[in-house]
């Protein structure tokens, strides 16, 4: 049995050199191949029509080889779409061949068979070309306001299979040779609710994709291709040594953890299974979902990449999280993620939401790691995507309009510090809510309230971060979508730390009736209804009795803790008059 001798940190230092490559060039050129994927991603914000990707940042912008390899990737957006830009690329080489690439051409993809993922994530790549011939792809992935089907905005509990929620577009040349194919670019614009949003995204992406390829040229110009190829190779080995070095001060084993979901939307009173495998054996470390929860009959599903998305997420987080993305990060993980179950549907299941299920698998992951690394993994999070959909037609005009936002909530405590408040999921990563002031300026809502859910964080020597409270106001008659997660199992506490609050969501109607909502669609919103959201705490971490007593009035200071809940969790009594001074 392997000791930790080392930190995570300093292991994942004591990584050599490639020495066939010059270490000077090799920084030169991975730091230029890393900031045209920036500027791509800093493109694709400045040009993009819909919120989803200029405020919430919801896509990812890469540079992929000829064999579908990720060579790097933007830092920000989403954890989740971790290096699988590949697999839409790979398909068109496979389709398409190298030779049947030309300058100018464009492919569109969002195929669930290939992509795994809800149909609105919209991948756009382009070839790009050095001295006549294909050196690599400039590709990226945002979320489209609408691809047509059943579902609008954020996904649709009634959907049971993938046609059910749009138009599927496989390995498709919308440009051949810089011609546009007319004949599709209608077939879009006529099966979308909102085609000068997504066709205006869609020419973002390109731009995005043009930029990144007149870089990749600019990057050959000045390096020869072999050159700019071997300081590819050589950050992927240098990426999976750092890897490996982590994994290897990792105690070998095999560790289980088990975790469950509230439903799958359909069935509201059958919950669901997440039971992970992970397996270390020196410098490999296995994943294994043989025992997660078969697929369902609606839309909480994913094909294999969501699974694949999940493990790369909670491998990197323990490995190397600061780390540029590349195809080396990944090469000493292995998944098992056997066809059938709810991460790796067979098709044509139902897809829209299909990132519900990963920040609890993720959670659930680290939680199986937590008993080889106890000082290292925090507690759980708030565990769900949070986020709602608005949509209509407004009545001044009838022009048809769709709200989404996302939420945060708490993040787990961990062994030095709080947990993190109002943050976004695990798998959201740097992707942002939408500023309140520009809902109601393009949305006939009113936002009440967006504050600090008093008391939700866990109780713990380290207290889990606090959820918010959200509501919503319609002034108009409005329909809404609710997809919430972690309301039966909170986010769990560490170490003896107590759990966090759980998520809840209300709707209050004009004649003082209320109801709580957790998974629903289409509910009708008359003008006055309101929406009560309440994001789920993070967990505690530690015992409560230990936390001192200076940082519990602080807390009641700041409306983190109050006086009862002092009292219950910390055993800490404090005259209300003197936290009020």
């Amino acid at each position: 049995m392997k000791t930790q001798q080392t930190s995570l940190a300093a292991a994942a230092k004591a990584v050599p050199r490639r020495a066939t490559v010059d270490p000077i060039t090799l920084e030169v050129v991975g730091n230029s191949l890393i900031a045209y994927a920036e500027e791509m991603a800093l493109a694709l914000c400045k040009s993009a029509y819909n919120m989803m990707i200029y405020e919430v940042r919801d896509f990812c912008c890469g540079l992929i080889d000829t064999e579908g390899r990720m060579i790097c990737q933007n830092e920000g957006g989403l954890p989740i779409f971790l290096a699988d830009l590949g697999i839409a690329v790979k398909d068109g080489i496979d389709r398409f061949g190298l030779d049947g690439f030309t300058p100018g051409d464009v492919i569109i993809m969002n195929h669930a068979g290939v992509c795994g993922q809800h149909l609105n994530n919209v991948v756009v790549y382009t070839p790009c070309f050095f001295e006549g011939k294909v050196v690599a792809f400039a590709a990226n992935r945002a979320h489209w306001a609408d691809v047509g089907g059943l579902r609008t905005g954020f996904g649709n509990v009634q959907t049971y299979e993938i046609f059910h929620e749009g138009i599927q577009m496989r390995s498709i040349k919308i440009y051949d040779a810089g011609k546009r194919n007319e004949g599709v670019w209608q077939m879009i614009s006529d099966n979308i609710r909102f085609p000068e949003a997504s066709l205006g995204d869609l020419r973002a992406q390109i731009a995005a994709c043009q930029l990144g390829g007149r870089r990749l040229a600019e990057l050959y110009g000045r390096h020869t291709v072999q050159t700019v190829s071997d300081c590819i190779e050589a950050s992927w080995d240098q990426a999976e040594a750092e890897a490996r070095a982590v994994v290897e001060s990792i105690p070998d084993g095999v560790y289980t953890a088990e975790s469950r979901l509230d439903s799958d939307g359909r069935r509201l009173d059958v919950p669901l299974r997440v039971k992970v495998t992970v397996k270390v054996e020196g410098s490999n470390l296995t994943i294994d979902y043989s025992d997660m929860n078969e697929q369902v009959p609606g839309p909480l599903n994913s094909g294999y990449s969501g699974g694949l998305s999940a493990a790369r997420v909670a491998f990197k987080c323990i490995t190397m999280p600061h780390a540029p993305v590349n195809e080396g990060c990944f090469r000493a993980l292995t998944l098992i993620s056997p066809e059938g179950t709810m991460l790796n549907a067979r098709p044509p299941a139902a897809l829209g939401l299909w990132s519900i299920a990963l920040p609890t698998v993720i959670d659930t992951l680290l939680r199986a790691l937590s008993q080889a690394l106890p000082d290292f993994v925090p507690a759980a999070h708030k565990g769900d995507m949070g986020g709602c959909s608005f949509y209509g037609q407004r009545e001044e005009n009838g022009e048809r309009y769709v709200l989404m936002n996302i939420f945060g909530g708490g993040w787990g405590g961990r062994a030095k510090e709080d947990g993190a408040s109002a943050s976004v999921s695990i798998c959201q990563g740097d992707v942002r809510n939408t500023p309140v002031e520009l809902q109601e300026i393009r949305y006939p809502f009113l936002v009440e309230c967006h504050q600090l859910r008093e008391d939700s964080g866990g109780a713990g020597e380290h207290r889990g971060g606090l959820g918010v409270v959200l509501r919503y106001k319609a002034l108009q008659k409005s329909t809404v979508n609710v997809n919430l997660e972690r309301i039966i199992e909170p986010p769990w506490g560490a170490k003896g730390g107590n759990p966090g609050a759980s998520n809840a969501a209300s709707i209050r109607r004009n004649d003082g009736s209320e109801r709580s909502v957790t998974k629903e669609s289409n509910i009708a919103l008359a003008a006055g209804d309101t929406i009560t959201f309440w994001t789920a705490g993070g967990g505690g971490y530690g015992d409560a009795r230990e936390r001192s007593r200076e940082r519990v009035e602080d807390d009641l200071q700041k409306g983190y803790v109050s006086a009862a809940g002092a009292v219950r969790d910390y055993g800490v009594q404090v005259d209300e008059e003197e936290t009020a001074s």
